[in-house]
């Protein structure tokens, strides 16, 4: 079991991660692809990427460095995962290059010792920025062939569970929200206790919480497993199967044009962002952003209001539609893998 321990000041700062986290999802993605566990989960993605990888022979190298690090159980180097929230895989890549020479021998001496015969984990240490340039690299290309057409669709779900968690923070404060972490997380003031495959104590001594939707994780919720790290609990949300997300994207673009369908999946992230983040969102220029959100608008597709100096824009339920997203049904359970 996993007990966090929370101070008033902690309390005061509980936040929730706004969309998916691209490396949290790639290690947790990785870990799914090495067993059979939850097979109607994520048995469909995982045949997805069985049909490249047979026919890919340099994506098949790819994965098989990242099984270097990543097993499929037990300890993963919190390197891997660096604090980057709300940002975009070239931010988090960017911060493991940044990893301390001393943080990254520290991790992959102690990850040897739950591998045996691993010895390119320790050619990975010494390689030091060279070893983690073929990394990151290695990372970037797994992400864009195994995740990156099916990241709209998971983008929709986690945003689905952050609406969910921020209703139940605003109606009901700090107590609402933990307890709806249950059944495997129980909050018994001041500690909450995380079903977890190791018995460990967290004090965040102010510190706060970032809780973190997950599509790939199961079964238990995650953490760091370095307790002097920003403290962050990852979670699965309740899943719907990515199998025809590579499609509908597909047909979305065809049907509105890239960086329409790229606004509109964007947008429902969370249940409103100004033209500016949209704009930084998919990497266009404000005024392109807003003539793209006025046609949105124009269609039924987005619905914009006014807060002071920001125009805020949400999906519709016929946006929601349209991007294959699933209306919010109860809190689901949750689930993890270990890391410590």
């Amino acid at each position: 079991m996993l007990r966090i321990h929370f101070t008033h000041q902690d309390l005061q700062n509980i936040r929730i991660a706004p969309r998916p986290d691209p490396l949290w999802e790639l290690i947790c993605s990785v870990c799914r692809l090495q067993t059979r566990q939850g097979p109607l989960d994520f048995g469909s993605w995982r045949r997805c990427a069985y049909a490249q990888l047979r026919s890919d022979p340099d994506l098949r190298g790819v994965v098989s460095l990242l099984r270097t690090v990543i097993p499929d159980a037990g300890y993963i180097p919190d390197f891997l995962t660096p604090p980057v929230i709300g940002g975009s895989l070239a931010d988090g890549l960017d911060q493991i290059l940044r990893t301390p020479r001393g943080q990254l021998v520290h991790e992959l001496t102690r990850l040897a010792k739950f591998r045996p015969g691993f010895s390119r984990t320790e050619s990975l240490a010494r390689a030091g920025s060279g070893g983690l340039k073929s990394l990151t690299g290695a990372l970037h290309t797994y992400h864009g062939a195994l995740l990156g057409p099916f990241w709209d669709d998971i983008r929709t779900q986690v945003g689905s569970d952050v609406a969910l968690r921020t209703r139940s923070l605003l109606e009901g404060g700090t107590q609402s929200l933990l307890n709806g972490l249950r059944p495997l997380a129980q909050w018994n003031p001041p500690v909450l206790e995380v079903d977890y495959p190791v018995d460990r104590d967290l004090h965040l001594g102010g510190r706060g919480l970032l809780l973190l939707p997950s599509y790939f994780c199961w079964r238990r919720p995650t953490a760091l497993a370095d307790p002097s790290l920003t403290p962050v609990l990852v979670y699965p949300v309740k899943k719907t199967l990515l199998s025809d997300a590579y499609g509908t994207r597909q047909k979305l673009v065809h049907l509105l044009g890239r960086t329409r369908a790229a606004l509109l999946a964007e947008a429902a992230d969370q249940m409103s962002r100004t033209t500016s983040e949209l704009a930084d969102a998919v990497r266009v220029s404000l005024p392109s952003a807003s003539a793209q959100l006025s046609i949105l608008r124009d269609t039924g597709l987005v619905v914009s209001r006014r807060e002071g100096k920001y125009v805020l824009h949400s999906v519709t339920p016929l946006g929601l539609q349209l991007l294959g997203a699933r209306t919010p049904g109860p809190s689901p359970g949750l689930g993890k893998e270990s890391r410590g």
